[in-house]
């Protein structure tokens, strides 16, 4: 792991909050409303900044606790609050992820739930299901939270064992509605029925309706939830995340179902892992559909290599995506030079080691736990000719004066980042697409010609 000088405060960081990861992943879960106990400020800007990235209405309830509750506790707070959305709501899940108040003063949530549940079931109440996850921020990225929540709300409706069936289990991590869907035909191109967990497809990118839905329809259905114990196979897209926050090692351990990382797949090779994975879970081979955008893929990376070998690029984000864009960069002849996250997960160099192997001379520089002044001091040393990720690297895109490739989560600056396509040969062609035409147009906007056949 590189360090950089120590300095006082985090400046532009590198990641999002905890619960803000909780509440994305508890709006993929069918008839979830997300829920943070802490206050309201809390709630209120992280549904203002997942609106913005999916332009798309997000409910997230609070118990809105106060100066006083950091003295007395929060436990009223939240009890009230819950009753009042089980009221106005009536959702089947409501998720509680809390928050760095409720942290710090250590209200014991599992413990305040008991209590709410018994007084309901006394007075005779309905009560959904509570899923209760902890996410301080100062203990963790975004991608914790997201990890976090979904496990808990596995653990939650599939404790217990069920009758073995044959619908696998694909786990995406944090990626675009639009890659949920894909990876949801493309199972279908093998005959394979998933469990996508969690699936926000349709409730964080839904057509226009007539009336507001205040619980969008969709998400991972209950009943499959409830059934995750009896899956023949678990794919997990991810291998940053730590086992503790694992729902494939939660249901490995806890139901023995079988269990395939395959990393986030980004490029050729990460995508190969994922559909070897599929065929095995399908018992067929590769469908001629898959095997078309394959193909397809490979021929536009000999059409477009000329014009992107040897360019330098700094990759930024969540771990699982910087690795898994760093491998098809390495695929595509573009040097990683610097690869950075502020996740801390401490695997990100071994991740990136094996994203390069054998394709490229030189590893690149890796910081992990990085906010923006860290990845801006590398940066300048290292030339890049473009950038690759979220929106929160547009400043220092600017002031280096050269293109950023917007990828991954948050996009606050351009329309669609919901629709954004990573994965797959599919996503990989998209991505390869777009940074040729970015080179390109940068290489125009230079040039005292201005236009020229390619």
């Amino acid at each position: 792991m590189t360090t950089m000088p120590t300095h006082t405060a985090t400046t532009n960081a590198c990641k999002l909050c905890t619960p803000l990861g909780a509440t994305l992943a508890f709006r993929g879960i069918e008839g979830a409303v997300p829920f943070l106990h802490g206050s309201q400020g809390c709630a209120t800007y992280m549904r203002r900044y997942i609106i913005s990235h999916f332009n798309e209405p997000m409910d997230i309830a609070s118990s809105a606790l106060g100066e006083k509750h950091a003295i007395f506790g929060g436990g009223p707070n939240l009890k009230q609050g819950l009753a009042n959305v089980t009221k106005k709501y009536n959702p089947a899940v409501i998720g509680i992820a809390t928050t760095c108040l409720t942290e710090t003063i250590g209200d014991d949530v599992p413990s305040l739930l008991t209590e709410y549940r018994r007084a309901e079931e006394e007075a005779g109440r309905r009560t959904p299901v509570l899923v209760p996850v902890a996410t301080p921020s100062y203990n963790g990225s975004h991608m914790e939270g997201f990890h976090a929540a979904t496990r808990a709300t596995a653990a939650a409706l599939a404790a217990a064992p069920c009758p073995p069936h044959r619908r696998p289990v694909l786990l995406p991590g944090l990626v675009s509605p639009a890659d949920i869907r894909h990876l949801k035909d493309c199972a279908r191109h093998f005959g394979l029925e998933m469990t996508v967990l969690p699936d926000y497809s349709a409730t964080l990118d839904g057509p226009a309706l007539a009336e507001y839905q205040r619980i969008p329809s969709g998400g991972t259905p209950l009943a499959e939830i409830r059934a995750l114990a009896g899956a023949p196979m678990v794919i997990e897209c991810a291998t940053a995340i730590d086992d503790r926050d694992s729902t494939g090692v939660f249901l490995n351990k806890t139901h023995g179902v079988p269990l395939r990382r395959v990393g986030m797949p980004v490029g050729i090779r990460s995508a190969d892992r994922l559909f070897t994975a599929m065929s095995e879970a399908a018992e067929c081979p590769l469908p001629a559909v898959i095997a078309d955008q394959r193909g397809r893929l490979i021929d536009a990376l000999a059409d477009g290599h000329k014009y992107v070998f040897g360019k330098r690029a700094v990759v930024y984000g969540e771990e699982d995506l910087v690795a898994g864009i760093t491998a098809f960069l390495a695929e595509i002849g573009v040097r990683p030079v610097l690869c950075a996250s502020g996740g801390r997960s401490g695997r990100l160099r071994t991740m990136v080691e094996e994203a390069c192997g054998g394709l490229v001379d030189e590893t690149p520089q890796v910081l992990d736990d990085a906010d923006f002044h860290d990845i801006e001091t590398a940066a300048r040393a290292l030339k890049p000719d473009l950038l690759i990720g979220h929106s929160k690297g547009y400043r220092l895109a600017r002031d280096l004066g050269i293109p950023l490739v917007r990828a991954g989560f948050p996009i606050h600056d351009r329309l669609g980042g919901q629709r954004l396509l990573h994965v797959g040969y599919a996503g990989a062609l998209a991505l390869f697409d777009t940074i040729v035409n970015t080179l390109l147009a940068r290489k125009q906007e230079g040039s005292e010609i201005g236009y020229s056949y390619m």
